[in-house]
């Protein structure tokens, strides 16, 4: 029985995963069903989330998909029914689902302005929305439950062309600590995880060629993250004692100076 609880410290928990259909979301949804939760990711690409399942399947651990686009406030919250209905709710939640689209401000990309928004604030409180009663009923119940929201490094330090991106992350930052005052004394832990540049498809997104020229550059100075270090980040913040709230984490490439 000791061994089981230090190699499978998260058994008897559901954990969510938005954002999940690839990168970090994906490799934490691996992770967390790895150390034995049960993990419902939901994204919008079903067919990315299926296989995901079955890989995690195949590997020992239970996981269960759900597509759904974060922005998509009422699809989130059927999601939400359906977990509580299903598992009795959610103890864990990763609030991972966002995108990075930086450019100058002076070329006015107001649609790319309008995605980073809409998937990295609202997609991130409609999930909160949905989700918290769950955390709080659990963590009443079971002594513990988790927020983590993935927010950037982009939060704290300056990169010029990224002033939008780093501002909806700087809103992700600060709005998880004032979760963590209101939530905390609930037993519900919140964290906001601070990750440097991680390899994820993330890159691939980015359409400004001065913004695409730096990324470039700065993998051939530096060894980039993987998601599965983030993953594995993930993991530990949700394996700690009840009493031990990691309230935020940065993970930064050795290389990467800010």
């Amino acid at each position: 029985m000791t061994t089981n609880t230090t190699s499978r410290p998260l058994a008897g928990r559901v954990a969510v995963v938005t954002g999940a259909s690839s990168g970090i979301g994906e490799a934490s949804a691996e992770q967390l069903a790895s150390l034995g939760a049960r993990v419902v990711v939901l994204a919008r690409r079903a067919d990315r989330l299926a296989d995901l399942v079955s890989r995690i399947e195949k590997d020992g651990g239970s996981a269960v998909a759900i597509a759904a686009d974060v922005t998509d406030a009422v699809a989130v919250q059927r999601a939400a029914a359906r977990v509580e209905a299903e598992f009795g709710g959610a103890d864990l939640l990763l609030n991972n689902a966002g995108i990075m689209l930086p450019a100058p401000v002076e070329e006015l990309a107001t649609d790319q302005w309008k995605q980073q928004i809409d998937l990295n604030i609202t997609g991130l409180m409609n999930a909160i929305g949905a989700f918290t009663p769950q955390l709080v009923k659990a963590a009443a119940e079971l002594g513990v439950a988790d927020l983590i929201n993935t927010s950037s490094i982009a939060a704290q330090n300056i990169f010029p062309n990224f002033a939008v991106y780093s501002a909806t992350k700087a809103y992700v930052t600060h709005l998880s600590r004032h979760l963590r005052a209101e939530l905390g004394a609930k037993n519900v832990r919140v964290s906001a995880l601070e990750p440097g540049i991680v390899g994820t498809e993330l890159q691939s997104h980015v359409t400004d060629q001065g913004a695409r020229d730096w990324l470039a550059g700065s993998k051939d100075t530096m060894e980039w993250l993987t998601a599965q270090d983030v993953a594995k980040t993930v993991g530990f913040i949700a394996s700690l004692p009840p009493r031990v709230n990691l309230q935020q984490v940065t993970i930064m490439p050795t290389g990467q100076a800010a």
